[in-house]
C-alpha cells in the first residue's frame, strides 16, 4: 500500500480551521482522488486550548513552529502564519532544508522571497505550492502555470483584494462614503481592525508580483511595483463614474511593454461593458491575456476559510499524487530580472476631478493648463450653479501619458479657484 501523506499545519488561525475541517470532511474523498490518505500528523499555533471544530486529539502539538518544520516524521510542511518574514520565512526554509514539501497561502513572503525560496526548494528536490497564496479558491495559478502553458502571456490583471471590491460596490449601490462603508465591513468581518494592507493596496500587490513573476518567468522585485489604494475615492468620484457609464475597481496590472512590464495597483475606471466591471462584493477576478487563447477570466471568492482551504487541500492532493512543477513556471536559475517600465510612461485616458470657485473664467484657466501640457478634453460635466461657491468640475481626457498628468496636477492645484488638491483616476481599457 502507499503510504499515507503526513502533514504538519504551522498556522490554526481562519485558514488552517477550514484546512482542519475540509480534510475531516472530505477525508475519504480525497484518498479516492490522490491514492492516498491525508493526514494531520502535527500542527503548531498561538492558542492551544482555541475551539476550532475538529478533534486534535493524537496530533503532536509543537508550540515552536519552526520545530514542527524539522520535525522527522512528517512528508509536508503547510505554512499558513502568513508576513514576508520572521516565523513564516523560517518555517519554510527550516521545512525545505530538512527536505520536506511546503504548501503556503502566504502570499507576502512569495512577492519578496518567492524566487529565492523557489531555487532552495529545487536545489533540494521538494515542491513549493501557493495556489492559496493569491485569489483563495481561484485555481490562478494553476491556470497560469499549467492551463495557459502554451501561451506567451502578454499582460495579467485583476481585482486581487475582496475587501476593497465589496467597499467600492457597497459605495456604489448605496451612495456612502468611505469611512462608513469600512466600518460596515469591519463589523462583517471583511476587513481587519488595521484594514491598512488591503485598503492601500499592498496586499493587491503581493499577489500581483507572485503572478506576474509566473505570467512572464521574471524575478520581480515587489519594490519595482507602482502601489496606491482606494482611500480617496469619493462616493462623488463613483456617481460620475456611474454617469459616464464606468466603474471604479481596485486593480492589479501587469502588462508586457516595450519599456519592460508596467507593474502596478490603483483604482481604475472601467467601462460598464467590460466584464470584470460586473465582479461585485468580495469576489476575486483574474485575467490573463495569452497569445493564442486570448482572454481569460477567472473569477470566485478570493479569501476566507473554504476557498482559501480548498486551494490549500488542491496543494495537498498534488503533492499526494507526487505531481511536481517548477515553482515559478521555469526552474529559478532561469528567472532574470524584469525590466520595469517607469510608471510615467503609462498612457491612456484619465478621468479628473476638481473643485472650483462658480465664478466666469474659471473653466478658461482650467482649460489653458491643460493646452499647455497638449492635454485634450474629451468631456466635460459641470452640474447646478452656485455663485462663489464650490462645484465640482468633471473632466475625461483623451489618451495621455502620466508624466503630462503630474504636471498638470501641478498646475491646476496651483490655481486659486481650485479649493482642495485635483483628484485623478486612470481610465483603463480591458
Amino acid at each position: 500500500m502507499i503510504p499515507v501523506l503526513r502533514i504538519g499545519i504551522a498556522g490554526l488561525g481562519t485558514v488552517g480551521g477550514g484546512v482542519l475541517r475540509l480534510l475531516q470532511a472530505h477525508a475519504d474523498l480525497l484518498a479516492q482522488r490522490s491514492g492516498r490518505r491525508i493526514v494531520v500528523a502535527a500542527v503548531s499555533a498561538r492558542d492551544r486550548h482555541r475551539d476550532r471544530g475538529v478533534p486534535l486529539d493524537g496530533v503532536r502539538w509543537y508550540d515552536d513552529a519552526v520545530a514542527l518544520a524539522a520535525d522527522p516524521e512528517i512528508d509536508v510542511v503547510v505554512e499558513l502564519i502568513g508576513g514576508a518574514n520572521g516565523v513564516a520565512k523560517a518555517v519554510c526554509e527550516t521545512a525545505i532544508a530538512h527536505g520536506k514539501q511546503v504548501v503556503t497561502a502566504n502570499k507576502a513572503l512569495l512577492a519578496v522571497h518567492g524566487p529565492d525560496l523557489a531555487a532552495r526548494a529545487e536545489e533540494a528536490g521538494v515542491a513549493l505550492a501557493f495556489e492559496a497564496a493569491v485569489a483563495g479558491g481561484i485555481p490562478a495559478i494553476k491556470g497560469l502555470r499549467e492551463g495557459l502553458a502554451g501561451n506567451r502571456i502578454d499582460g495579467v490583471f485583476g481585482i486581487l483584494n475582496g475587501t476593497c471590491n465589496y467597499i467600492l460596490t457597497e459605495m456604489r449601490t448605496t451612495g456612502r462614503e468611505f469611512a462608513e462603508v469600512l466600518a460596515e465591513a469591519q463589523k462583517l468581518g471583511y476587513a481587519e481592525a488595521d484594514p491598512s494592507f488591503d485598503v492601500d493596496g499592498i496586499d493587491a500587490a503581493h499577489k500581483l508580483a507572485v503572478l506576474a513573476a509566473l505570467a512572464f518567468n521574471a524575478r520581480v522585485e515587489f519594490d519595482d511595483l507602482h502601489i496606491e489604494g482606494i482611500r480617496q475615492v469619493s462616493a462623488l468620484d463613483i456617481a460620475y463614474a456611474q454617469e459616464l457609464g464606468y466603474r471604479i475597481k481596485l486593480l492589479g496590472i501587469a502588462r508586457r511593454t516595450d519599456e519592460g512590464l508596467s507593474l502596478r495597483v490603483h483604482p481604475c475606471m472601467v467601462t460598464e461593458a467590460s466584464p470584470i466591471a460586473h465582479v461585485e462584493g468580495v469576489f476575486n477576478a483574474v485575467v490573463a491575456q495569452g497569445d493564442f487563447v486570448g482572454q481569460v477570466m477567472m473569477t470566485g471568492r478570493g479569501a476566507g476559510a473554504g476557498p482559501t482551504a480548498s486551494a490549500v487541500v488542491a496543494d495537498l492532493v498534488d503533492l499526494a499524487r507526487g505531481l511536481k512543477v517548477p515553482v515559478l513556471g521555469i526552474p529559478a536559475a532561469r528567472l532574470e530580472r524584469a525590466a520595469v517600465a517607469p510608471m510615467d510612461h503609462r498612457r491612456g485616458a484619465y478621468y479628473l476631478r476638481l473643485m472650483v470657485v462658480d465664478r466666469p473664467g474659471v473653466i478658461a484657466d482650467v482649460a489653458a493648463a491643460m493646452r499647455d501640457q497638449q492635454i485634450s478634453v474629451e468631456s466635460l460635466l459641470q452640474r447646478g450653479r452656485s455663485p462663489g461657491d464650490a462645484v465640482p468640475l468633471v473632466i475625461i481626457t483623451h489618451e495621455t501619458d502620466e508624466a503630462a498628468m503630474t504636471r498638470l496636477l501641478a498646475a491646476l492645484g496651483a490655481l486659486d479657484a481650485v479649493l482642495e488638491p485635483p483628484h485623478v483616476i486612470r481610465i483603463e481599457d480591458l
